[in-house]
């Protein structure tokens, strides 16, 4: 990850508790990130958030540090292209982006193959937005996670991430577009 890179990432959780279990967790990650300098947090923007944390205060660190938060319940029957058009315009075209995609941020009716399901998630529609919204970004690093096979019982959730990455690889610089 680049120093003060812009940040986007759509995820059901957090992921900036100061710890989890007594340690450095997976779900620690972002915070960690900000206490190192690796990421601007005013630059950091997280889509799909649901759920309540672990403690009333989970919320509280990040919107001090300046995280930009969309909880899901924000975004129902709402489409995302004027959230992303902002987003852009706050990212520009020349700062470096990390794109992390939990494919937990969608709703498990549509991806339940995840170790961390959460009811009321985006659609895969607005994922889809999303993803295609980051066009012009300069993304230097992305990724799909959280897909656990051993709950994709139908290969959904692995067909739908599959899609969100080549819709992410088709949103890198330098793709060219046709319009159709």
């Amino acid at each position: 990850m680049l120093i003060a890179c812009g940040t986007m990432f759509k995820d059901q959780k957090i992921n900036i508790k100061q710890q989890k279990h007594k340690c450095v967790h997976h779900w620690t990650s972002f915070r960690r990130a900000v206490e190192e300098g690796l990421i601007d947090p005013k630059k950091a923007f997280q889509i799909g958030l649901r759920g309540g944390g672990y403690g009333p205060d989970d919320y509280d660190w990040p919107l001090e540090q300046g995280f930009h938060m969309f909880p899901a319940h924000d975004l129902w029957y709402k489409s995302l292209v004027p959230l992303m058009a902002d987003i852009r315009r706050e990212l520009g075209s020349t700062q470096p982006v990390y794109l992390t995609f939990d494919i937990d941020a969608i709703d498990p009716s549509y991806c339940p193959g995840t170790g961390t399901p959460e009811i009321a998630g985006l659609t895969t529609a607005q994922a889809l937005e999303v993803i295609r919204g980051t066009r012009g970004l300069n993304i230097v690093s992305a990724d799909v996670v959280e897909v656990n096979p051993l709950y994709d019982v139908s290969g959904g959730t692995a067909i739908t991430a599959a899609n969100l990455l080549f819709e992410i690889l088709c949103s890198l610089p330098g793709v060219k577009y046709k319009q159709r």
